[in-house]
């Protein structure tokens, strides 16, 4: 037998043998089952259910760049680019007691390459009206414009607060803890403090009053706002009196606000502002045992707001600082946010 003989029988060998081996049966693996992302739209726009629970989440957000413009506002320049870019994640569930909330906010602030800070903005749990944790008290809250300077030096605390809510009305209390406010000389800050709001609209008409009481520094602060459509905008008047320095104003003893902010076309809103100040002594942490003998002040701004595209915005402001112990100042800030 030669080799082409060999080889023939070789190959006709295998061919009989290939059914065989074709009738082994190839077993596939079962796909692993896939849960789609499932639109929660309990709590509005932007939920979606975390896959195998029945909890809601949004993630929204911004970034933001900005550059402010005032005397040594960047050290030795009287200008400072910086860059913010904030994420906030907000859970809801259904329980027996209603929606079951929980939020967590973490905000980057840039100044450069190397000068950079992350902080945990807010981070607080909400069920039937009772809030605690770390978020903005209702002394945060303003007039639409940059011009009013009418809350804390510090708004955001460790607290616990109620808040009863209809449709068009509110009204709470809240315990803040205040270790971060303001103190006198020789004295630290480590106290708390008692803050009451309410507030609600009738149609084109909005307000609010917000008091709070500091135990540590024994004084207190109120505050009233309203606004009402007028004409082509809205006006807004806001009044503040405090009976010392405290840790919810301390700004000045009094203070008075107004604004216009006009509503030009559908994406422009210029907003000009004044405000005065009666025994004025600033944003100092470390105050004065009272008000007497101090100056006053006035201040005078303009605020304009273009929306560019959705979700797209810049804001330009410019502020006039006068008081009568110090010298006038002129600030202000051009601004590009992207929200989502």
């Amino acid at each position: 037998m030669n080799i082409r003989m060999v080889l023939l029988a070789s190959a006709a060998a295998f061919a009989a043998s290939t059914p065989v081996l074709a009738a082994d049966a190839i077993v596939a693996a079962e796909p692993e089952p896939v849960e789609y992302v499932r639109v929660c739209d309990a709590y509005g726009t932007g939920y979606f259910y975390i896959p195998g629970t029945e909890t809601c989440l949004k993630i929204e957000g911004y970034i933001r760049f900005q550059v402010n413009v005032g005397e040594d506002v960047g050290g030795d320049s009287d200008w400072d680019a910086v860059t913010r870019g904030q994420v906030q994640f907000t859970a809801k569930s259904d329980t027996e007691y209603g929606p079951l909330t929980g939020v967590i906010v973490m905000q980057f602030n840039a100044d450069n390459a190397t000068d950079q800070e992350a902080i945990l903005d807010s981070a607080y749990l909400d069920v039937a009206g009772f809030r605690a944790g770390l978020f903005y008290s209702w002394w945060d809250d303003g007039l639409s414009g940059e011009t009013d300077d009418i809350g804390s030096v510090v708004t955001l605390h460790n607290s616990i607060r109620y808040q009863y809510e209809s449709g068009t009305f509110y009204a709470g209390i809240s315990v803040d803890e205040l270790e971060d406010g303001v103190y006198k000389v020789g004295e630290e800050a480590n106290n708390v403090g008692v803050a009451v709001g309410l507030g609600g609209t009738a149609g084109a008409f909005s307000y609010q009053i917000t008091a709070g009481y500091d135990v540590d520094n024994e004084d207190g602060a109120v505050r009233a706002m309203g606004t009402v459509d007028i004409g082509p905008g809205t006006l807004g008047l806001a009044g503040v009196y405090s009976t010392g320095p405290n840790s919810y104003y301390s700004t000045a003893e009094w203070a008075v606000a107004a604004e216009y902010a006009i509503k030009a076309t559908d994406k422009l809103k210029i907003t000009p502002a004044v405000q005065y100040y009666g025994n004025y002594f600033g944003g100092s942490k470390v105050v004065p045992d009272d008000f007497d003998g101090l100056g006053d002040a006035w201040k005078v701004g303009l605020t304009v707001d273009y929306q560019i595209v959705d979700n797209f915005y810049a804001k330009a402001s410019v502020q006039y600082l006068d008081p009568d112990d110090g010298d006038d100042s002129t600030t202000g800030y051009f601004r590009l946010q992207r929200s989502f």
